[in-house]
């Protein structure tokens, strides 16, 4: 914001994030293919947050900077320097000119996009077309968000064309930005994702203390497999239900590990359901 005179255009900014991303070792930040190209849910949280503290200016086009604080004497000479070439390659154009660069360039991030057809020609919406996951095959995934950001667990889950995201957590809230019951809803529907929350298959809080070996998670598995999974059979029924009609569905949880969570052995046990026919495959 201080580079470009303290104000910006929302989606300028969207996609001089997004460039400069691609530019760093570790990004910041993260991205989906939303209406208008590569957004960043979390980028947004963080303007409006700074909005909500004083910092900036916002209305319904741009967000503009209010303070007077020198921010770029804060950061190291690197970030700085890249700073400063996105701002030397990319600062003189349009916010449509910097849309038809990212679609050209990195075509994935235009498959959801609103304006694509009016910004690109044939030959370049081919490229876009080409991007955009098609499959018929019918297979359960399961996924979890621990240590990746919301964009990356929904890029995932549109690369491998998810239709329906059951989540199997028994309290779907959570302390990581994006990944609570409603938030995660609303953004998956955001990208024509279902949602579906099926609490009676998760584990309760209190059975998952002290898990401090993968032994402590066996002991807990082996509980959940003879007290929840035998009790359950009509809600795994449900999830093979859903995966029969979507054809591709994906059980969700916290761990990034699958073998220290219950989707694991709730994805065998319906893979067990004498109907199953299908793959599984974990992402």
């Amino acid at each position: 914001m201080q580079l470009f005179d303290g104000q910006l255009e929302k989606i300028r900014l969207q996609k001089l994030l997004f460039l400069l991303s691609q530019k760093q070792d570790k990004p910041v930040y993260d991205f989906i293919p939303y209406r208008f190209g590569s957004y960043s849910y979390s980028a947004n949280a963080d303007m409006t947050a700074m909005v909500t503290h004083g910092f900036l200016a916002v209305d319904d086009k741009h967000f503009t900077k209010i303070d007077t604080t020198n921010y770029l004497h804060q950061l190291k000479k690197p970030d700085i320097e890249l700073l400063k070439e996105v701002k030397s390659n990319y600062g003189s154009m349009s916010g449509t000119a910097l849309m038809k660069h990212t679609y050209t360039n990195f075509p994935f991030y235009a498959i959801n996009s609103e304006v694509a057809e009016n910004i690109l020609n044939k030959t370049e919406l081919e490229k876009v077309n080409a991007c955009k996951p098609k499959s018929n095959k019918t297979i359960l995934f399961t996924i979890g968000y621990e240590g990746i950001s919301l964009e990356e667990y929904l890029v995932r889950l549109l690369k491998n064309d998810v239709k329906v995201l059951v989540d199997v957590r028994n309290n779907p809230q959570s302390m990581k930005y994006g990944f609570s019951k409603s938030r995660l809803k609303n953004y998956c529907a955001s990208l024509g994702i279902d949602y579906v929350h099926i609490p009676e298959v998760g584990i309760q809080a209190d059975k998952r203390q002290e898990l401090n070996t993968q032994n402590d998670y066996d002991k807990l598995f082996a509980n959940y497999r003879k007290n929840n999974l035998s009790n359950t059979i009509k809600y795994q029924s449900k999830i093979l239900e859903l995966l029969e009609q979507n054809k591709r569905i994906a059980l969700t949880c916290f761990e990034a590990n699958i073998c220290q969570c219950h989707r694991k052995p709730l994805a065998e046990a319906i893979t067990n359901l004498p109907e199953f026919k299908y793959e599984l495959r974990h992402i």
